[in-house]
């Protein structure tokens, strides 16, 4: 039977090219600038930043529909009026009912 410090495994841990690889991997993986957990970080960022970008294109998107409706259709006008401006018609009344949030 083989002695433990013959094995191949050993061996391949003494060999001088893998621990200088070894070496190289953790300082890249851990110790450098742009190591593992700032990529991690800086992709988490971005997935982030493309959500935002995607939920402000669908609002662009929904401004520039009510934007055409308004342009052309004199329904919509007034009821956007009402709605937002609290405009209304000769003789008549406009409750604005607030909610407290307790």
């Amino acid at each position: 039977m083989k002695n433990f410090k013959d094995t191949i495994f050993w061996k391949i841990i003494k060999n001088k090219f893998f621990i200088v690889c070894f070496v190289f991997f953790l300082i890249i993986l851990f110790l450098d600038e742009n190591n593992l957990f700032v990529i991690r970080s800086l992709k988490k960022d971005v997935a982030q930043l493309e959500f935002t970008i995607d939920t402000m294109r669908q609002g662009i998107y929904q401004d520039s529909l009510q934007a055409e409706r308004l342009k052309y259709n004199l329904d919509t006008i007034e009821r956007y009026g009402r709605e937002n401006y609290y405009m209304k018609r000769k003789n008549e009344d406009v409750f604005v009912v607030v909610e407290d949030k307790e």
